[in-house]
């Protein structure tokens, strides 16, 4: 008998509404390899963390059972993280006991860990048979600006956006718009024009730039990177919005 897989769990919440379609349960997964000068989720980065709780696919979907009755008909679980493709074996196992129970899952990831190199590629492949949707962020389209802005590149990430549309799987992209670094209008539109050479995308979502998890930066002795930077108006969020065509995506209104 093999010992079970173990995930790397910083936490639960239990009535997610932001994180995919209808109510979800969202398992926040331990480790992210990028360092987003603005992440709400620091804490999240380390994935040797003392604090991560060390679980199974069994117990964590035991624990999301208990809340079934409020997902409705288009609910389910979803998977955050930071970046749960750093734990792929647990995905693995989790989404496809999670589809046995007839289960909607969703993954929302930022594309980092993405090669086809093996053996990740396969994997990730078999990964995607039980996955529902992906959340999937692009926190820049230029490569060189990507970098300063998360410290890594973005050409497997950009080159995992376009495999996923070429497997059909549904996604829903979601980019970050921050002042004095995604918010110019020369960025948005080679995003917008990425986004379209893609046929698979549901959704376009733009999340406005916020310093709620500034605290955290504090708390770990971090030097926060966007001092000084206010979160952008509602008229770049508009602006931001028109050339990124956000009403023109409505497939996640009929699946």
């Amino acid at each position: 008998m093999t010992d079970p897989i173990m995930g790397r769990i910083h936490s639960t919440e239990n009535f997610g509404t932001v994180d995919g379609p209808g109510v979800r349960f969202v398992i926040f997964a331990q480790g992210c390899r990028m360092r987003c000068q603005f992440c709400h989720n620091p804490d999240t980065w380390n994935i040797n963390s003392k604090k991560a709780q060390m679980r199974t696919a069994d117990d964590v979907l035991d624990e999301a059972l208990n809340y079934r009755a409020y997902w409705g008909e288009k609910g389910g679980i979803t998977v955050s993280g930071g970046e749960p493709l750093l734990q792929i074996d647990f995905l693995i196992d989790l989404f496809k006991k999670a589809k046995d129970k007839g289960i909607n899952t969703t993954l929302d990831t930022c594309g980092n860990p993405f090669t086809r190199k093996e053996p990740f590629f396969s994997k990730f492949e078999e990964l995607m048979n039980y996955t529902d949707l992906l959340l999937f962020d692009i926190k820049h389209i230029d490569t060189a600006q990507h970098k300063k802005l998360t410290k890594h590149g973005n050409e497997n990430i950009l080159e995992m956006a376009q495999y996923l549309s070429e497997i059909g799987k549904p996604v829903w992209i979601r980019h970050v718009l921050v002042p004095f670094r995604s918010d110019y209008d020369e960025f948005l539109d080679r995003l917008n024009e990425f986004i379209q050479s893609l046929n698979n995308v549901d959704k376009v979502e733009i999340l406005p730039y916020h310093t709620m998890g500034r605290y955290k930066w504090d708390e770990l002795n971090l030097k926060y990177p966007l001092e000084g930077i206010e979160p952008p108006g509602q008229d770049r969020v508009e602006n931001a919005k028109k050339i990124l065509q956000v009403d023109q995506y409505t497939g996640y209104q009929t699946r």
